[in-house]
């Protein structure tokens, strides 16, 4: 098991120290098809530049940029969109408005079929999903970063903060609500969707209820990093598509299985006494002075 949490760093696994690791580490670059040529997650100054951590021997993509390696998940998402032989190409970070103007949020990528003339005959949108982390990731990295020759081995462990995958946020403050915003206004466009993220983060969603793929809605790609042992890197591999409709999967994923009313009330009774106590305190007796 690893002792650091570090997957990747601008590109490349920690203990690549071959020239092109180097290089991207110097100049802060990134090789999976930012808009710009450097990193520029977290801060474009001082970029927070770990693609991937390592959490349970398992590695999670933590940056989105890093699905557009060799652009897989647009030539995926292409090939559920359109029919076969379509001429396509993908925009990124496209505004999406409802019908009163008001912004639905940024589509991460547009796959766009087009005729001989150029002249748009469809399009879908593709959401890619990181997975957010908790814990300080940013210590690690500097530290890392201050000398990658002689910290591959470093350990981590015992630091405070030890950064770790929060897939429980990733769901419900980012997919979910994109899904919710963006994802209904494309349904009633009758615009497939097509969602990518990692393998791990797919396993801890409720169980899908798939559907034949020319009844499908909505394709989720899901990912894996698979590592190349002569190349010394990691490779975006796609381990299996699971094929949904929209209204009826995107229910069962904001679905609460709901608890015990009692054990609420109970908390409820707790914090209440408390409140009571400190406002109503306790009388002291007081005793008369001797002298």
């Amino acid at each position: 098991m690893s002792k650091h949490p570090l997957g990747e760093v601008f590109g490349f696994p920690i203990d690549n120290l071959e020239p092109d690791a180097m290089r991207y580490r110097k100049s802060q670059l990134c090789p999976f098809g930012n808009t710009v040529p450097n990193c520029t997650k977290d801060k474009a100054k001082d970029p927070l530049g770990v693609c991937s951590i390592i959490s349970d021997d398992d590695v999670v993509i933590t940056c989105p940029i890093r699905f557009r390696q060799d652009w897989i998940i647009a030539e995926d998402s292409a090939n559920f969109f359109f029919e076969k032989d379509t001429k396509w190409t993908t925009l990124t970070e496209v505004r999406l408005s409802d019908k009163d103007g008001k912004s639905a949020g940024n589509i991460d990528v547009v796959v766009v079929a087009y005729d001989n003339k150029g002249i748009i005959t469809d399009f879908g949108a593709l959401e890619v999903q990181a997975v957010y982390i908790s814990g300080n990731m940013r210590n690690p990295f500097a530290y890392y970063m201050e000398d990658p020759a002689h910290r591959i081995n470093m350990d981590w462990s015992g630091e405070l903060n030890y950064p770790r995958p929060d897939y429980l946020s990733s769901s419900r403050k980012r997919l979910i609500p994109q899904l919710i915003f963006k994802g209904n206004i494309l349904n009633k466009w009758n615009k497939k969707i097509a969602v990518a993220l990692n393998r791990g983060f797919f396993e801890t969603l409720p169980e899908l209820e798939e559907v034949d793929i020319n009844k499908a809605e909505v394709a989720w790609f899901i990912y894996d990093l698979m590592f190349n042992r002569k190349m010394n890197t990691y490779e975006l591999s796609r381990n299996r598509v699971v094929y949904t409709d929209f209204k009826d999967q995107l229910s069962r994923i904001t679905k609460s299985d709901a608890g015990d009313v009692a054990e609420f009330s109970r908390i409820l009774q707790t914090k209440i006494d408390e409140k009571l106590d400190n406002l109503n305190p306790p009388d002291t007796e007081t005793i008369e002075s001797p002298f």
